[in-house]
């Protein structure tokens, strides 16, 4: 870590104790990205940006306020420390506000094991580009294919916290990717899909043949997409946005939701919300990959735990402020940026893979929906309903038939999630790993 970001969390500190702050936190950020896109073979933007970010979080008497600023001086430093302050003293009482204990705090950590961030040189414009082209071309060489749009980036970042309970720490972390969207026909007719891939290493980058050809692939796959007739039906949600399903649960388990009583899971702590075959891990420390950290936002180290263990829910998503309204423990799962207080959230998350492939499941499910993209989102929170926009292919007997498109496929979560049949096919490189999951019925609306 820099000496310069540890310098200018502890000029934030100091400056939030002269200007009579009980407790206050500061953060650090600065940052380097570069991103191309190219359309229709034209360069179409190419942008790159460095900036380094302050933010400092005051504490008074049950009272918190947050400020953040780009300008490093110190007349800036000091103002942004006087200013939080009297934010605070106006700011609504909350009892639960407050640092860590330091007894809590994450003391010792490894970030070589960790191994966020990859050493290798910045990459140049023109390398970007030269993956932007090569995506272009090998989705191009599709017969069928009309446009493509293509995308690559890379980024690097540098993070420090500060408490004035006596926690002090920080790591780096980068970012490699690219992505291809492909586009088939024209007018009402036009289908498009993508491809995409993204690496802490550059060196662990796919090569960008592939990816193009794939998101070529899918498009025309795409092609005479008609609507699927409205009925019941089992539907099977593709690994590409799998993920989403269990992304609502992890919501509904939020110790924000939970304390606000906004959540459809609210009673459901110690009880069945899977199959018993089934969990969900969280595991903050697998190396190379984006969500992991050694600490959270307010310096509690971060550890694996099982959120869903054998299809019971086990314990909420915490931080220190959620955690005091119910009684609990915090989960080491605070996060924040700049500008707001810490709040809790999820980082690397698995769910437990089954025996069948992809290919097995579109055979046992019989005739109905493999999903592959959705749209629109209408989730109530507080009884999880669900519906959402969906597209993909009509199985037959067990066989894709053709594509589908314009339907919604309707449920409730808590009866949806308790028939997750997984596949074994989620990719092993993502920060999130659900594998594609069959509903055995659904309500379809289409034509």
């Amino acid at each position: 870590m820099s000496a310069s970001l540890e310098t200018l969390t502890a000029r934030l500190l100091d400056a939030a104790r002269k200007a009579g702050a009980e407790a206050a936190d500061a953060l650090a950020i600065s940052g380097t990205s570069l991103s191309i896109d190219l359309r229709q073979g034209a360069l179409e933007q190419a942008e790159r940006s460095e900036s380094t970010e302050i933010a400092l979080r005051v504490l008074m008497g049950g009272r918190q306020a947050c400020v953040s600023a780009s300008d490093l001086s110190d007349r800036t430093i000091t103002t942004l420390a006087e200013r939080a302050v009297a934010m605070a003293r106006e700011a609504p009482h909350d009892p639960t506000v407050g640092l860590a204990d330091p007894s809590q705090l994450a003391k010792d950590w490894d970030l070589a094991a960790l191994d966020l961030a990859d050493s290798s040189p910045e990459p140049t414009a023109q390398a970007l580009e030269q993956d932007c082209r090569a995506l272009e071309s090998a989705a191009l060489s599709r017969k069928g294919i009309t446009q493509v749009e293509t995308s690559a980036g890379y980024s690097a970042h540098s993070i420090q916290l500060a408490l004035t309970n006596g926690f002090s720490g920080g790591y780096s972390r980068t970012s490699r990717s690219m992505s291809a969207v492909a586009f088939t026909g024209s007018g009402t007719q036009m289908e498009r899909d993508w491809s995409g891939e993204s690496r802490t290493y550059q060196s662990d980058l796919p090569a960008a043949a592939g990816t193009g050809t794939l998101a070529a692939d899918r498009a025309l796959a795409r092609a005479g997409a008609t609507k699927p007739k409205t009925g019941t039906y089992p539907v099977l949600f593709d690994e590409r946005v799998a993920a989403s399903l269990i992304g609502h649960l992890l919501s509904a388990i939020n110790g924000a939701a939970i304390a606000r009583g906004a959540s459809w899971l609210r009673d459901a702590l110690g009880t069945q919300v899977l199959p018993a075959t089934l969990s969900v891990i969280e595991d903050p420390h697998r190396p190379r990959i984006g969500g992991s950290r050694p600490f959270d936002a307010e310096g509690l180290p971060t550890a694996r735990r099982a959120i869903v263990e054998n299809g019971i829910l086990t314990g909420w998503t915490l931080d220190l402020g959620t955690a005091r309204k119910l009684g609990m423990q915090s989960t080491a799962n605070a996060t924040r940026g700049t500008t707001s207080p810490p709040q809790p959230s999820t980082t690397n998350i698995d769910l437990t893979q089954g025996s069948a492939t992809l290919q097995d499941l579109i055979r046992d499910m019989g005739t109905g929906l493999y999903v592959t993209s959705m749209i629109g989102s209408t989730i109530n929170p507080t009884t999880g309903d669900y519906s959402r926009g969906a597209a993909g292919f009509w199985v037959v007997n067990g066989e894709i038939s053709h594509p589908v498109n314009e339907c919604t496929i309707a449920g409730n979560l808590r009866d949806m999630l308790l028939r997750l049949v997984p596949a074994n096919d989620a990719r092993a490189h993502l920060s999130t790993r659900v594998p594609s999951c069959l509903i055995d019925g659904m309500t379809l609306a289409g034509s």
